[in-house]
């Protein structure tokens, strides 16, 4: 015998070969289809035909399946199931009563800058959402595109973005670069220039969003900082900036966040650097995560707020 292509089977004869096992009755499989029984007798022989078996046979104790229909019976429920979940309507993500976890790689100045904020405001919205930062390191892009980070927040260097590398990104604000000094130094006046940044001492940030840009813009100019302390990100930098005269390069966002915490001075920064851009970035297989565009929402209210400073 020729069966028919598997692919015209319908969900209805499918559906009513799982009622029809449980209930061994075509008269009440009828009624739970909410068809009539010629209706169901009728799909029963479409179903044979197709099958190539009776898949069930009129006994005493009612329709008793054959061995062809107990071993097709699980599938038959398992794509019953699939289709109930194709055909369920979007999930919603409810921040007040969510307990999801979000991993965030986030740079060591996000940390300072936009976690407080961040975490604030998902506190307030998601009070039971709990909220990992990760530092950026070599895991970054396994642990996006595997779903084990959600999110990454900063200057990423090296992720390649668009449809073919599978990394999606959102602008939030620009960010050009200060000076940092004690508000007592002894040398720096009202104006500062480079030949002023050149004279000082600095501390250098070796890991600092951006750094390489800094590195680059001295290069440029052929002029080189005299470094006298070398930091791996930004924990212990006002303190040390306001107990010495060093000088310190870095960022808007956090330079200022940092001279209110301690009292230090802001200084615009002689040094021509190039400002760079923060971002947000995520893996395409997440893109319509609700859970996951929720907390890009989050974000892009918070942060695209943030304007470059004249």
């Amino acid at each position: 015998m020729v069966l028919a292509d598997p692919a015209l089977l319908d969900a209805k004869l499918l559906r009513l070969l799982d009622v029809l096992y449980t209930t061994r009755s075509v008269t009440r499989a009828a009624e739970q289809l909410g068809q009539s029984q010629p209706t169901v007798s009728i799909w029963l022989g479409r179903l044979r035909q197709q099958l190539g078996d009776p898949l069930f046979v009129r006994t005493p104790e009612g329709m008793q399946p054959t061995p062809r229909t107990d071993g097709l019976i699980a599938t038959v429920r398992e794509v019953l199931e699939g289709l109930r979940r194709l055909s369920e309507p979007e999930a919603v993500f409810d921040p007040a009563h969510s307990t999801r976890e979000f991993r965030i790689f986030m740079t060591d100045a996000s940390h300072i800058t936009l976690l407080p904020r961040l975490f604030s405001q998902v506190h307030a919205l998601a009070p039971q959402v709990r909220l990992e930062a990760a530092t950026m390191d070599a895991s970054l892009v396994p642990a996006l595109q595997s779903g084990e980070a959600d999110l990454a927040l900063g200057l990423v260097r090296g992720l390649e973005v668009g449809q073919e590398a599978g990394f999606y990104q959102q602008a939030l604000f620009d960010q050009d670069w200060v000076c940092l000094a004690d508000a007592q130094h002894p040398r720096i006046g009202s104006r500062f220039t480079l030949d002023d940044y050149l004279a000082e001492a600095h501390i250098g940030i070796v890991n600092g969003t951006g750094y390489q840009l800094l590195d680059t813009a001295l290069k440029n100019l052929g002029v080189q900082r005299r470094v006298l302390l070398e930091l791996p990100g930004f924990l212990g930098l006002s303190a040390i900036v306001s107990n010495n005269d060093l000088v310190a390069t870095l960022p808007r966002h956090i330079g200022e966040t940092l001279a209110q915490a301690a009292g230090l001075r802001v200084l615009a920064c002689p040094v021509p650097i190039p400002p760079f851009t923060v971002k947000q970035y995520w893996y395409y297989r997440y893109h319509h995560d609700v859970g996951s565009r929720w907390l890009r929402g989050v974000c892009a209210d918070l942060f695209m707020r943030e304007r470059l400073a004249p």
